[in-house]
């Protein structure tokens, strides 16, 4: 983990209420996908730093997504390439993805997609069977991205204007038995997950499944515990420092 100022390289929308951002770092960092950085907005009167999933490496260049959901990120939105801002990285744990795991499923939903496209792109010589859902057209975005980095990609909308009108999770399940894949690993709303936790004990299905939870944070050290989760074993733990990746019979969804 490293404290840095970074450049703005680049801010764009690239979808309805979804911005990318480049970053350029003073020096490089490794990056495992599945990490997470913490930003700051570049407004003084918002004082802690936002966290994102980190969504693609390059050298020293650092690209995630963000949604606007609030005043922060509403800041964000507004950096423009030569600003600079403080960034903490990198975070979390990230997919550990075993070396005997071949043929990945990858499941995600909504913002979801994003820290799941950075395992695509850096784990090299496995078949990633990708399965996106969004709500409209209007939100999709990064599908040439995940097209060019997936042996198989489907993609689907709730209201059916791009691909069936089905979630992630069932547009999976549907291709399950064909696929058979290695391991699941998956990302998006709290409720993709309940429904991809039950649907695969229902159906007893036993392949590894690793989750990315999406939490609100303060610290992004695990200092403040404001993201601690239920484990199944009755424990808490911090979403930021603990996870965010965790095996889906780990954590209550």
């Amino acid at each position: 983990m490293k404290e840095l100022f970074c450049t703005v390289k680049s801010n764009s929308a690239i979808a309805r209420g979804i911005f990318a951002m480049t970053i350029t770092l003073p020096e490089e960092v490794q990056v495992r996908g599945g990490q997470f950085l913490n930003i700051s907005t570049g407004n003084p009167a918002h004082l802690l730093k936002r966290p994102f999933g980190i969504m693609r490496k390059d050298g020293c260049d650092i690209t995630f997504c963000y949604q606007l959901k609030g005043e922060g990120t509403m800041c964000l939105s507004k950096a423009k390439a030569g600003d600079e801002l403080a960034v903490t990285l990198p975070l979390g744990n990230g997919f550990a993805i075993p070396d005997g795991a071949k043929k990945i499923a990858v499941v995600g939903g909504g913002v979801g997609i994003f820290p799941l496209l950075s395992v695509i792109e850096s784990v090299k010589g496995r078949e990633f069977y990708s399965y996106i859902g969004f709500r409209g057209a209007e939100y999709a975005c990064l599908i040439d991205d995940f097209k060019a980095a997936s042996k198989q990609l489907t993609v689907v909308t709730d209201d059916g204007s791009i691909g069936a009108k089905t979630n992630a999770v069932s547009a999976f399940l549907s291709e399950y038995e064909e696929v058979q894949p290695h391991l699941i690993i998956s990302c998006g709303p709290p409720v993709m997950l309940r429904a991809l936790k039950s649907q695969l004990k229902e159906r007893g299905i036993s392949t590894p499944c690793l989750v990315s939870l999406e939490e609100r944070m303060g610290c992004g050290i695990g200092a403040c515990l404001v993201c601690v989760c239920k484990k199944s074993d009755g424990s808490n733990a911090r979403v930021c420092k603990d996870g965010p990746v965790f095996d889906i019979n780990e954590v209550e969804l």
